[in-house]
């Protein structure tokens, strides 16, 4: 016990230590926590208008994300890239790489908002109720037309993360937050003389959420001091270069989130398919699991920065203690988590009781409860994989993570369908096999880690 003390002291302090990590993960994992906060309340208003409408906004939400993953997977990577330009000195190649990911979503937006028939396709040939299947179109609808305010916020996210300064990205966030979670109130109840709109106040509610937090990254990015220190105004133009590195190193990440973000869509509509109840209990526990593993993303982003910033200065063993310090930081999260989700599953459920007597809400309680349960099996884990994720990521070993990670999600698909609607196993059995693939992706991560590869990615010149 002596051993472990002595050497969690010598990892917090120096670079590459778990001060210096959270320093910088402590403003995301406020803002990435804002974020889940922001989901968690659209769910738990929209909870009192019935079970029908909160399942709508996670399906509907996961649609529309679906649609978005590939581009905020593939111009997120410029967080990894300005920190190596960061770590490198190239300080006025930060701009530069953020202004080439602006082009990229402006030239995504039309063609998103193109595909949006495919989306509601989707939705219609998911075979959800009939109860959520009207509500979770209007959702998607109002989201997908919104696209640029979601990946304009991420792009403008990814730079500030990059060199270092996530103090802004918490503030801006907690903007997005504020003006979410009043607009929610008053759009979705219909209060301040506002007609009740249900779940259409609680998507517009998120857009409008989304643009403040636009606002205030563009008060930064152009205040006196940035525009100087990184000769921002001299940026706005295209860079073959750049765009080259951020398409080779973005388009696994891109990918990977596309890709995966189909597979968890279609989980959930496999247990939806599975009725109200069963629909019910699961969009509890994947709400929980999204407040829960949110704040993670916080120490991903953190670890990517660093990681890029040390590999981009030629220090690799820096970028080792990084992601050392990182695993350390999630295990402490991650370690109460699953204290919560042990001990206090009933109350976590409780917590999206309806207004009025619900019988579905009733009917699925027990097995909401077993899922949150089975969680905790695999959130200590989920914690190390986000950690050497973003890690790997940073030095830019970004296509082995997207072989894996999809593999692990597609894998899953057909087995939750042939467990539930072949074999007709219990939900609860299904929910177990999901856990067990998670704890095995967490094993080939570090195998991959150890082997060492990634300090020998070179991605800036």
């Amino acid at each position: 016990m002596q051993r472990v003390i002595t050497r969690l002291k010598q990892q917090i302090a120096g670079e590459g230590g778990i001060r210096e990590m959270l320093t910088l993960a402590l403003p995301m994992i406020a803002a990435t926590a804002s974020d889940g906060i922001m989901t968690f309340t659209d769910r738990l208003f929209l909870a009192q208008l019935g079970a029908g409408q909160m399942n709508a906004a996670l399906g509907g939400g996961v649609m529309a994300l679906t649609f978005m993953f590939f581009f905020m997977g593939l111009t997120g990577y410029s967080t990894a890239l300005v920190a190596q330009y960061m770590g490198s000195g190239q300080k006025r190649m930060c701009p530069v790489t953020t202004f080439q990911s602006i082009l990229i979503v402006l030239a995504a937006t039309p063609l998103i908002i193109a595909l949006r028939p495919l989306g509601e396709w989707l939705i219609d040939r998911s075979h959800v109720p009939v109860e959520q299947a009207g509500f979770q179109l209007t959702y998607f609808n109002i989201l997908i037309y919104g696209v640029a305010i979601s990946l304009l916020r991420n792009c403008l996210s990814c730079y500030f993360s990059g060199i270092g300064r996530t103090r802004v990205v918490m503030i801006a966030t907690l903007g997005a937050l504020v003006t979410n979670v009043a607009l929610d109130y008053v759009l979705i109840f219909g209060k301040l003389g506002f007609p009740a709109m249900g779940i259409a106040g609680a998507a517009i509610a998120t857009l409008a959420g989304g643009a403040v937090a636009i606002l205030i990254f563009l008060l930064a990015y152009f205040s006196h001091w940035n525009r100087i220190e990184f000769m921002v105004m001299e940026s706005f133009k295209a860079n073959w270069e750049v765009a080259k590195k951020l398409l080779w190193y973005g388009f696994p990440a891109g990918t990977e989130m596309l890709m995966n973000f189909i597979a968890f869509s279609a989980m959930i509509m496999i247990f939806h398919a599975q009725g109200l109840v069963v629909g019910t209990a699961s969009t509890i526990m994947f709400n929980w699991d999204l407040v829960t593993f949110i704040p993670l993303l916080g120490i991903e982003i953190a670890v990517t920065s660093l990681t890029g910033r040390y590999m981009g200065a030629g220090k690799p063993h820096l970028a080792h203690r990084s992601a050392m310090s990182a695993i350390v930081t999630s295990f402490l999260f991650t370690t109460l988590v699953m204290v919560f989700f042990v001990f206090f599953p009933e109350m976590l459920v409780h917590v999206f009781s309806p207004s009025t007597p619900d019988a579905t809400f009733t009917d699925a309680f027990p097995l909401a409860v077993g899922m949150i349960r089975l969680a905790a099996f695999y959130v200590i884990a989920e914690g190390v994989m986000v950690a050497l994720v973003g890690a790997l990521r940073g030095a830019g070993d970004t296509h082995f993570t997207m072989i894996l990670s999809i593999t692990a999600h597609w894998l899953f698909v057909p087995v939750l369908y042939l467990m539930l609607n072949v074999m007709k196993l219990p939900p609860l059995m299904g929910w177990l096999a999901l856990v067990i693939v998670f704890l095995l992706f967490c094993v080939a991560l570090i195998w991959r880690y150890r082997s060492g590869k990634w300090k020998t990615l070179k991605v800036i010149g």
